[in-house]
Order: structure tokens, then sequence, then C-alpha cells
């Protein structure tokens, strides 16, 4: 009895802290800080829930951080939000997106179709924006013969060809490539690359008022994806990494995340994003020396999110994820000298050194 009270009150525990993880999703429009205001947008089936849009005072006019999806609900959360400051579509002047994933970029584009609003993202997107646009992309089922994991080409590729949609894409007026100031009417935001996520993501630091715009690269609840992108990047995880480290060297800022709530000091969740990755990375090497020699191997020799699922319990787009994910944690053990890796016949094999 004792045991299943315990367990009890771990399962109401762990309802209650997704419930309130839950708030920051709710409609409506939250003022994070003097001149910045927070409005959470929907996410088709989408895992995530929302996606934080910051409107940012620029004058009379409004600059906001990321766009949202462009779907119809999402549009009209969004026209609700700017309606609530005093604004509407026409007086936001720029989108700054801090990369290229469709939850953050599809809607400035739907917006410049509408009522000319200027876009600007990071130089690193232009050859995953530009495969998109042009239909020549192969997407991340390319890999999987490669990661071993030929059991899934026929659902991702199911899956690619259902959420395909070019016409959501164009390329923007302004390639960012950082680290680079962007001045508003009363505040300047240090755009900083910080790829691994993808190679062109960019956080926006205003350094003045103590704020950073994190995008997806610090979330305060969630361990980003690493290299889901049209060109993937040859060492993602190396690169993720390596962008934490830049971050950590700012000063101590007030995080305002793509999915979340605002609240947390980044300094803390870079630390705790750095002791993932590495428990992962040992991890991972113990189930390469344990017998699974392919990143699909290893992926499925491990959990998955802070539930611990089996890997046979994830959804198609996730196993995608959770093995592309492995393929980058295994090539840095490679670059680190913990394993080695071999071609066999067009699939990367890894082993103990």
């Amino acid at each position: 009895m004792v045991h299943l009270s315990e367990s009890v009150e771990r399962l109401r525990a762990e309802a209650q802290a997704r419930a309130a993880r839950a708030v920051w999703a709710q409609p409506g429009v939250e003022a994070v800080a003097p001149g910045v205001h927070r409005i959470p947008l929907p996410l088709p089936g989408d895992g995530l829930a929302a996606v934080n849009v910051y409107a940012v005072e620029d004058g009379g006019r409004l600059c906001l951080v990321d766009a949202g999806w462009a779907v119809d609900n999402a549009f009209a959360a969004l026209e609700e939000g700017l309606a609530a400051l005093g604004h509407g579509f026409e007086t936001v002047g720029r989108v700054l997106v801090t990369h290229m994933h469709r939850d953050h970029y599809t809607m400035a584009v739907r917006m410049r179709r509408l009522f000319g609003t200027r876009i600007e993202v990071g130089i690193g997107e232009r050859e995953s924006i530009e495969a998109i646009i042009t239909g020549t992309q192969e997407g991340q089922g390319a890999h999987l013969r490669g990661w071993g994991a030929d059991d899934l080409q026929a659902p991702v590729a199911a899956l690619h060809a259902a959420e395909r949609a070019p016409e959501l894409y164009e390329l923007p007026d302004g390639w960012i490539a950082g680290p680079t100031d962007l001045v508003l009417h009363d505040r300047t935001l240090r755009a900083l690359p910080t790829p691994g996520h993808t190679r062109g993501h960019l956080v926006f630091a205003d350094l003045a008022a103590g704020l950073l715009f994190s995008g997806d690269h610090v979330l305060p609840h969630i361990t980003p994806s690493i290299g889901f992108e049209t060109v993937r990047a040859d060492l993602p995880l190396r690169d993720f990494l390596q962008s934490l480290d830049l971050v950590r060297r700012l000063p101590d800022l007030l995080m305002l995340p793509a999915h979340g709530p605002s609240g947390t000091q980044h300094h803390q969740r870079v630390d705790e994003l750095v002791s993932h990755h590495e428990e992962r990375l040992t991890a991972l090497e113990r189930a390469v020396g344990g017998g699974a020699p392919t990143a699909y191997d290893a992926a499925r020799a491990v959990t998955w999110t802070r539930r611990g699922r089996a890997f046979g319990e994830l959804d198609t787009m996730n196993q995608l994820l959770a093995v592309g994910e492995t393929a980058a944690h295994l090539d840095v053990l490679v670059v680190r000298g913990r394993l080695g890796r071999r071609d066999v016949d067009g699939r990367q094999e890894y082993g103990l050194v």
C-alpha cells in the first residue's frame, strides 16, 4: 500500500506539473517586460501546443520575434492579440525569425503577402529554405539508410509527402549574418547565430533590458531537437553545444522562449541542457558497447522524453527525430575519440575504441 500511495502521489504531481506548464499556451496577451508582449499561437496537431510570438514596441509600430504557423486559427489568434495591443497587421513593420521551421516562419510569409511585412532570418537557413521552395529537398528520410533505419523509410516517406508544403515558403527580405545589432526605436537587439537546432538558428539578446529571445535554442521544459532541417549540418550536436557555450557567456538574462512560459534565467537552463546531453552521450556510448552498432539500434536501446518512453511508443515523426538525434550524439562521440565509425554497405556502424 505504501508503494501504491507513493505511485499515486507521483502521478498526481506529474499531472499537476503538466497542467501548470500548459497554462502558458492559453490564448491571450502577456506583458513579459516593458514594451514586450507574448502572444501564444496554436499549432496544428503538434505536441508543443503553441508557439510564442513576441510583439516588441518599435515607436508607433511593432516588431515581431517569430510569427507562427500559417494556419487560419493561428492567424485569427495573432490578429486578436495585436488588436488587444491597439495594433493590426498593417502596423507590424518587420518580423525577426529565429529559424526556418514552419511554426516560426510561415506566418511571416502570409503576413508579407497580405500586408507587405518585412521578413528577416539567419543566413544559415538559406540552403534549406531554397531547397523547400524549389522542391529539391530530400528531407531527413534520405539519411535513414546511413542510420540503419530502413524500417522507417516507408512511414517517413509518407509523412514527408503529407507535410510537404513549399507554397508556405518564400525567401526573406533580409538575411541576418551575425553577430550583428538590429536597431529598433528605443532598443537594440543583438542577433547571435546559434546553430544546432537548425543551421541558421538565431537568438536575439536585448542586453540593456536583460532579455534573451531564445527561440528553440534554449527552452524551459524540453530539450530542443537537434538537426531537424531540410539540409542537415555535418555535426549538429557539436554546433548546438558550442552555441550553448556562446549564450552561457552572456550575462544571465530573462529567457523569452518560443515554447513554454517566460520567467526563467537562461544560465541555469543552459547548464541543465549541457548536463542532459553529456548524460545522453554516456548512455549511447553504453548502448553501442552493449551491441547496438547503428544509430537506429542505439535509439531503440534507450528511452525517450521525460516519461522514459520506449522507442516503439513514439509516433513516426518522433522516431525520426530520435534516430537523427542519436546519430548526432554518436558522431560527437567519434569526434571525441570515444567511438569509432565505419561504413558498411552505405550504413554507418559504430563501435568502442
